[in-house]
């Protein structure tokens, strides 16, 4: 499982009993066994189930053991009759955000994203950069300051940077000369 498949189209189940997935979305407030209390953003609570089947994306493919609570979450599966969302997927602390590259270090780039500044943690072996519709590729040194971006990631609810995993830029955009 990767991130953008949080980002894709509604897969239809593929037990025919089950009419399509459902969605769960907010921040972990509890965590009791495999059972996952979330507020959601709009003030609806829900209970989301994790299993050994579940797949868990937190900046990588990873297993439950690495959810916490405060962690934000999107999850999709399907509801059981006591109300709880059996998960197939989890992603945890994922965000999807336009924003444009205003510094760059050799473990960090900042970040303007509105009116707020992010840091963005550059991650050996897992951060990429996409050069318009080219593939992604690990050779960050086209990436300049000034260019727009959308940052594909793991947010950390401790100090609000975000781990990135991919750094979109236009076609053209940090093209050799």
């Amino acid at each position: 499982m990767d991130a953008d498949a949080a980002f894709a189209a509604p897969i239809r189940p593929l037990d025919p009993a089950v009419a399509e997935s459902a969605f769960a979305e907010g921040r972990i407030t509890a965590i009791n066994d495999d059972v996952l209390a979330v507020a959601g953003s709009y003030g609806d609570h829900s209970r989301v189930r994790v299993t050994g089947a579940t797949s868990v994306w937190k900046a990588r493919a990873t297993t439950a053991a690495d959810i916490e609570t405060g962690d934000g979450l999107y999850a999709r599966g399907v509801p059981l009759p006591d109300g709880t969302l059996a998960a197939d997927a989890v992603w945890v602390n994922i965000v999807n955000l336009d924003a444009t590259i205003r510094g760059i270090e050799k473990t960090r780039l900042h970040l303007a994203h509105g009116h707020h500044e992010i840091v963005g943690n550059l991650m050996a072996e897992t951060t990429s950069a996409a050069y318009g519709t080219a593939s992604p590729t690990a050779d960050l040194s086209r990436l300049t300051i000034g260019q727009s971006a959308q940052v594909l990631g793991a947010w950390r609810p401790s100090d609000g940077s975000v781990d990135l995993v991919r750094v979109t830029v236009a076609p053209g955009a940090g093209r050799r000369r």
